[in-house]
């Protein structure tokens, strides 16, 4: 058995941490938004980079991306949020097919700082902040002073990766981030994946993937995932677990309860599935549908990522 570690190396022409616990390692790159590029558990790769690094420097998410300050997408380019009208009509954003601002402005952004590296007998951890308050050019489109702290640990078989947002300005800060995970169980058909879902309500979408205020409640099942297709957003209570399965391993994300959102994406023919989790709806920013801290205040979301070697009995 692997004992843990930290490596400070480069990853094709990047510099990353590796950290690594028994048979399971994840690889993140600090000056490229902490993005994950790696995560590995019994010499299998988990995730996948649709259009790798290059992609993502031009704000196309992929691997394991956090999307901050907000998820998703937004209805239009206008916002209040803690009594402030935020104008986005001016300010260069990443967009989707509509045009709507989608995945924040924290793609690909230098500035991280690792704050700590750390092991001991079970393993192995990465901590980095960045300093949101800090740049003029970020706060034009989230005008909300705050710092991000990520931490990411990694023991056999889990990776968990647990974020705080802590208001430092003298207003406080709304929170609608999250991540989008692109998992993949290589060296199986996708048509041999199964997906398995907790109870859950459907916020349904419209057209341009903004929620209608329409939901239906569904029960929890383990289904094929086959030629299905997902961009789909989902409320969670209670088991807050879900799974992709495969007859020899599993990719089981477990959110705590700061993370009540899902969405699912897994466009046709492509070999992965996105299990996003979020703090607020799709639009949150728009609507209001997020939580809130006050000057000073922090607030702290958590997912954990398992991998389990399966037998046909499982």
């Amino acid at each position: 058995m692997t004992r843990p570690r930290v490596a400070v190396e480069v990853w094709h022409g990047e510099a990353a941490v590796k950290l690594t616990a028994g048979e399971t390692t994840a690889t993140f790159l600090p000056n490229l938004g902490m993005l994950g590029v790696s995560l590995r558990y019994a010499g299998r790769e988990l995730l996948a980079l649709p259009g790798g690094v290059r992609a993502y420097r031009h704000q196309h998410v992929t691997g394991l991306p956090l999307l901050a300050p907000w998820a998703n997408r937004l209805a239009g380019r206008r916002y209040r949020a803690m009594g402030v009208d935020v104008d986005l009509v001016d300010v260069r954003l990443h967009t989707d097919g509509s045009g709507l601002p989608i995945h924040g402005t924290m793609a690909a952004q230098p500035g991280w700082q690792i704050t700590a590296l750390e092991h001991d007998d079970r393993s192995a951890a990465l901590r980095a902040r960045f300093d949101f308050g800090t740049r003029a050019d970020l706060l034009r489109s989230f005008p909300y002073p705050h710092v991000v702290d990520v931490t990411a640990t990694v023991d056999d078989g889990r990776l968990e990766l647990a974020t705080a947002v802590t208001a430092t300005g003298d207003l406080g800060v709304p929170i609608s981030f999250g991540y989008h995970p692109y998992f993949s169980l290589h060296g199986t058909a996708r048509d041999r994946w199964r997906l398995r879902v907790p109870d859950r309500a459907h916020l349904l979408l419209d057209d341009r993937g903004i929620p209608t205020g329409e939901r239906r409640d569904e029960g929890a099942e383990v289904r094929p995932l086959g030629r299905r297709t997902f961009d789909d957003l989902f409320a969670l209570s209670g088991d807050r677990v879900t799974a992709l399965l495969a007859e020899d391993m599993s990719i089981t994300l477990l959110f705590d309860d700061c993370f009540p959102y899902m969405q699912l994406f897994a466009p046709p023919r492509r070999r992965f599935l996105c299990i996003e989790p979020m703090t607020a709806p799709t639009n949150a920013l728009v609507t209001g549908q997020h939580p809130n801290i006050d000057p000073g205040d922090t607030f702290t979301a958590a997912f954990t990522v398992h991998a389990t070697m399966r037998t046909a009995h499982d």
